[in-house]
Formats: structure tokens, sequence, C-alpha cells
């Protein structure tokens, strides 16, 4: 597979204005997600979104809808989003962002942390001087699970890994055995030639007039 830099050729940045406003659309959507400030995350979405991750697949509001059901049940994330590349060309904008999100698992009696490595991807647009999201979609690169008390140990058979895809094989395993129908079908490094073609549509439409 040849890697192509995306950057030669492209138009200027704008000013740092709006890197600095972008940045803050995507941190305040990470921040709302986890304080359980429903309202401010709501707002950060257009209403035409659309957002695909692990366990949902649809449009912004109803992503911030699912957010507020999984709390409500207990089942609260913590993510920890790390320097945000930002990228701006007219009235759109692309962000890419790492991000470790840990959550608390009851894996037959033992607490146990689950914590998941990605790359949270977000288009966003500029409307009526306006930045918010159109889109967020997550690379999914691996994830680790270790019980929460120093010497006890969580033992998962392989075989109930092996059926879920490598880079999100402990996150597929935990909604499945919630009842959940985890999907085979998101992107992860795993599948390098499907992330690479993700990148190439995403540069495409930031690019385009």
């Amino acid at each position: 597979m040849t890697i192509v830099d995306p950057e030669p050729g492209l138009p200027g940045v704008l000013g740092s204005p709006h890197i600095a406003q972008v940045a803050q659309v995507v941190i305040t959507e990470r921040q709302a997600r986890d304080r359980g400030w429903w309202k401010i995350m709501s707002d950060q979405y257009w209403p035409d979104s659309t957002v695909h991750l692990s366990w949902y697949d649809g449009d912004g509001s109803g992503f911030v809808a699912g957010s507020a059901a999984m709390a409500r049940r207990g089942a609260t994330a913590l993510h920890r989003m790390f320097t945000p590349a930002v990228h701006v060309r007219g009235d759109k904008a692309y962000v890419e962002a790492p991000v470790t999100m840990r959550l608390a698992v009851d894996a037959d009696g033992i607490a146990g942390n689950l914590t998941s490595y990605t790359r949270l991807n977000y288009r966003l647009a500029r409307r009526d001087d306006r930045w918010r999201i159109l889109s967020l979609n997550a690379i999914y690169e691996n994830a680790t699970l270790a019980a929460a008390v120093p010497g006890e140990q969580i033992v998962i058979p392989a075989a109930e890994l092996g059926r879920f895809r490598e880079s999100y094989a402990l996150l597929a395993w935990n909604a499945a055995r919630l009842g959940g129908s985890p999907s085979d079908n998101e992107l992860g490094d795993d599948r390098p030639e499907e992330v690479a073609e993700f990148y190439a549509g995403t540069w495409q439409w930031l690019t385009a007039g």
C-alpha cells in the first residue's frame, strides 16, 4: 500500500482563531459527554450530523440521547483526549484526536478497567459564523483489560475474543455479553486499506469546492 502525504498543494489554513474555535468544539463535546452535560454536548452537533461508532450508528441527536441512556444505566466511560490535529479550509474543518476511553466492567464478579485506544475523526462545518460537528467517526487501534484490584486476574477464553475484530475485540466482547450486537464493520488499524480509504475521502471532502 502506498501512503501519499495529503498536505502538498492544499489551500492555506485559516488563521489561528478558527483553529482554536474548531478545537474547542471538539474538546467541549468530549467534556460534556463525560460530565453528563447533555444540552452542551447536543449544542456541538448540527441537526444533520452523523455518528459512527462501535455501539452507535445514526445522527448526532440520537448519539447524545444514547449516551445519556448509557449513563443512566451506570455504563459511564471516561475519555482522555490528547492534542488534536486541526485542519481548516474555508467553512470546513477536519480534526483527528487520539483518545483513550476507560470503562468500568464487571467480569464474573471481578471489577476491571477496560481501556480502548482510538483516534476520533471529526468533520465540522461553519454556518452563520458558528462551528459545529458534522460527523464523528472512530478509528480503533486496540484495547486492554485489567483487574481494578492488584492481585486479582481477569481471564477471557481466547475463543470468546477470537470471534471479534482485533482492533476492538474487548469492546465488542463487553457489548456482546451485555446483550448488544457489536458491528464487525468499524474502522480499525487491523484493516489498513479501509483506514487509508477513509483518510483519502476525508481530505477530498475538505478540499472540495
